[in-house]
Parts: structure tokens; sequence; C-alpha cells
């Protein structure tokens, strides 16, 4: 398998990275505007937070657009989610429905050390020419 999808891992990567930040920027599309069965939740300052960094944080991680810094906070989101709302609950993940978090915070780091990678936006920022003559 890993001399089939070996010479796609670029690739591979970058639909994982852009998957990922779409999926998280939905979730703050919830918290934000109500968006996608979810409830706004705007009048709470730490869930605007989340909303916020969900939402602009998945975008740019998405894109590729300086997904090693935004992927960054977004893990130590999802550190600071699990702990504070889903340890409580028990040790085990799957018992206190924490795997969501937990998962976010590990590909999110990894992203974070990674960076954007191919098909990204830095990418396509630093092959553009910069328009002076030598």
């Amino acid at each position: 398998m890993e001399r089939w999808l070996g010479p796609r891992g670029d690739l591979l990567y970058a639909l994982m990275r852009f998957m990922t930040g779409v999926l998280f920027a939905c979730h703050g599309a919830q918290k934000l505007f109500g968006a996608l069965g979810g409830t706004q939740q705007t009048s709470n300052p730490k869930l605007l937070v989340a909303g916020l960094i969900e939402f602009f944080g998945g975008a740019l991680i998405a894109l590729g657009l300086r997904a090693s810094y935004a992927a960054f906070v977004a893990s130590g989101q999802m550190a600071v989610a699990y702990f504070t709302v889903h340890a409580p609950g028990g040790f085990w993940p799957i018992i206190n429905k924490g795997e969501l978090a937990v998962v976010y915070c590990f590909v999110f780091l990894y992203i974070a050390s990674r960076g954007s990678g191919t098909l990204s936006l830095d990418q396509a920022m630093r092959r553009r020419p910069s328009g002076r003559q030598p």
C-alpha cells in the first residue's frame, strides 16, 4: 500500500488538511451563526472565542494560509475543550464523548508541524513572481 499511496502523500496530505479545516470551520459556523443545525453561541464569551477560532482557523487551515499557526492555535483550543468539557466526565475519551476533540487536537498538531504543504495559498504565494525585473 505504501508503494501505491506513498508517491501521492503530498496530495493526500493536502486533501486531509482541506477536509479537516472545512469540518472544523463548520463547528465555528454553528457557534457564530447558528448554521448547520447549530445554535448561535455569541452571548457566551468562551464559546464566542471558540467559534472564532474554529471558523477562521478552520478556513485558514483548509486554504493552506498560515496553516501552521492556525493549526497550532486550533490544537490548543481542542486540548482546552477536552480537559474542560469532556475530561470531567471520565478518563476515557470514548466514555466522556471527547474523542473528536482528541482527534482534532492531534491532527492539528501534525498540521502545525508540517505546514501548509502543496495545493495551498502559502505555496501559491511563494511561487508568485515579485514583479520586479533584475
